[in-house]
């Protein structure tokens, strides 16, 4: 376990020292719509849903956010949460298309799959790498395990929600 704590702290220090101005600008992108006349919505795939999860059912909610499930209801003055495990994760590529075309800003939180082909770091207004890959730990066998991507994206959140209630804050 003491393995394991060392590399999530390296995984969230990592993130915080690489990540933290798209984490600023991406509390802001938010504060636009919070302070505007726009909605946020948040869309969480798979495991990811625990940020959508927390974002609204948690103990501090994201004020203003609401579960993404109708593309109809989203417009322009809004603004979207997009996160999934990796960047080339096609259920999530293509609602990120359709956001686009209808000219919706978003903010992709997931770990960069390096490819030429369309990524969410490639559509997003604001892209968030969680710089996670794999698993984190070997075991004596060689394999690897533990790969706590929902981990990485929460502290994403945590981090981003932090600063836009500093922001709403500051604009009342």
């Amino acid at each position: 376990m003491k393995m394991f704590l060392t590399q999530v702290n390296g995984l969230f220090s990592r993130i915080y020292e690489k990540e933290q101005f798209s984490i600023e600008d991406s509390a802001r992108l938010l504060a636009q719509a919070a302070i505007g006349e726009g909605k946020i919505y948040i869309k969480g795939f798979n495991e990811m849903e625990a940020v959508t999860l927390e974002a609204l059912e948690g103990a501090e909610r994201l004020k203003g956010a609401l579960r993404l499930t109708k593309l109809d209801d989203v417009s322009d003055t809004d603004r979207v949460i997009l996160l999934s495990r990796f960047s080339n994760d096609a259920e999530a590529l293509a609602l990120a298309e359709k956001l686009e075309i209808k000219g919706v800003p978003f903010i992709s939180i997931c770990g960069d799959v390096k490819s030429d082909e369309n990524d969410l770091s490639k559509l997003a207004e604001i892209h968030i790498n969680t710089t996670l890959l794999k698993p984190m730990l070997p075991t004596e066998s060689g394999e690897r395990i533990c790969f706590p991507t929902s981990m990485a994206a929460l502290f994403i959140y945590h981090c981003i929600k932090l600063t836009f209630d500093e922001i709403i804050e500051e604009y009342k």
